[in-house]
């Protein structure tokens, strides 16, 4: 049997059943919506956000405000509610996001309550693993908050792998790492196991999620990409952040690795980080210029986000050493933070400092004075300090110095 469900119902039809359940039980009804911002997500990045946003706010206020026959209604997703414009005429609302101590403890797993999964299910020697996996949030004041999907899914598989992040779409994060080469350096050193000083605003509505970097970073502590550590400064709403878990960082990773594969052709980067770590530094120079050329926009790298992006880049690049090398960066070392550092596994391998410089024309005559600048940063501030004291003698530094597509490096022992 056919038939056409016009708009209209749709915007109402919580309200009808509302009225249908009301009636049956002569009791008003609560309402819950989980992850009511997932439409508006996909509006956004599929490029109908306005449209979405007009028709979930009449879906809203026929559902909620306008809803005689509603006792309470609850819902859950990334967004503030309060700050959305599909709820400018709702009165009362009460929000609590993933800083607040109320409910802090219902929004996963607790360290409890894992015990007792673990005790139930005879998994003990698996609990460290499932710590490492899906643990690692903080809510409110709550420590080792676990996801629950994840875990659930890890008892009825037996199989440590991606569950939750399988579950919802990533377009979002892809486009904002495409676009903001800042957010992406300060990922890459987390990716690394740094905690990063980030400035985090809660606030944020989809539509402004793209204008500075801390809508990103709100956004990625909100929706449990990204777990807080510490408060530096609360009134500046400036904290320290990493990523929670392995099932967290494998996502980044694969995003970072596809970034990559759909501007790097073959084997492209496979052998010019084998040129790298083999000192063959000729023909990695070479290759690394022709990298750039092809696959660096001059929109990527405008005045203002240039060391941003080519440090990012790079970062990008040698995440692919992780098996063999520690990939440090922005770390201090000496009286100064190097720009990448490369610790080899091995004490016998060799290790590398990095130091990026864009070359400015009101600054520096010419690319190889922004070479000579660069050497004398890593000499003068110390930054092989860190390495030696490990016992690491065969250290190699490399400049880069960059003008638009063209670059130019000096390595140097």
């Amino acid at each position: 049997m056919n038939f056409k469900i016009e708009e209209n119902e749709l915007i109402t039809s919580i309200k009808y059943l509302s009225n249908i359940l009301n009636r049956y039980y002569d009791k008003n009804v609560i309402i819950l919506i989980d992850e009511y911002d997932v439409p508006l997500q996909n509006a956004y990045v599929n490029d109908y956000y306005d449209i979405a946003k007009e028709y979930m706010g009449q879906f809203y206020a026929a559902t909620i405000k306008n809803n005689i026959y509603a006792e309470k209604t609850v819902l859950t997703g990334v967004s503030r509610i309060a700050k959305e414009s599909i709820f400018s005429d709702l009165n009362n609302i009460s929000v609590y996001t993933v800083m607040n101590k109320e409910y802090a403890d219902d929004f996963g797993i607790t360290s409890d309550e894992i015990d007792k999964i673990i005790d139930d299910y005879e998994i003990e020697d698996k609990k460290e693993n499932v710590k490492l996996w899906y643990d690692g949030y903080r809510m409110g004041n709550v420590e080792n908050i676990y996801n629950p999907w994840s875990v659930l899914n890890y008892i009825k598989y037996n199989e440590l792998r991606q569950y939750w992040v399988n579950t919802i779409s990533n377009d979002l994060i892809k486009m904002i790492l495409e676009k903001s080469f800042a957010v992406k350096e300060k990922l890459e050193r987390m990716l690394n196991g740094e905690e990063v000083e980030v400035q985090i605003n809660l606030e944020t509505i989809l539509k402004d999620v793209e204008k500075n970097e801390d809508n990103v970073w709100g956004l990625f502590v909100q929706t449990g990409y990204l777990k807080v550590t510490e408060t530096v400064d609360v009134i500046s709403s400036i904290y320290k952040v990493k990523i929670p878990n392995l099932e967290i960082k494998h996502l980044f990773e694969q995003i970072t690795r596809e970034w990559f594969s759909n501007r790097v052709p073959g084997n492209t980067l496979n052998d010019i980080l084998n040129d790298l770590i083999n000192l063959r530094l000729e023909e990695y120079e070479e290759k690394f210029e022709m990298l750039v050329k092809e696959v660096v926009s001059y929109m990527d790298v405008g005045e203002n986000v240039a060391e941003n992006f080519y440090h990012a880049f790079v970062l990008g690049m040698l995440v692919n050493l992780k098996d063999n090398y520690y990939v440090r960066s922005n770390r201090e070392s000496g009286l100064g933070r190097y720009d990448i550092m490369l610790e080899p596994k091995e004490k016998d391998n060799n290790a590398f400092i990095m130091e990026f410089k864009v070359y400015r024309e009101n600054r520096e005559k010419d690319i190889n004075e922004t070479l000579k600048n660069a050497k004398q940063q890593i000499e003068n501030k110390g930054y092989e300090t860190e390495l030696k004291s490990r016992g690491y003698y065969n250290i190699t530094k490399i400049v880069y110095a960059f003008n638009g597509k063209n670059v130019k490096l000096e390595w140097y022992k």
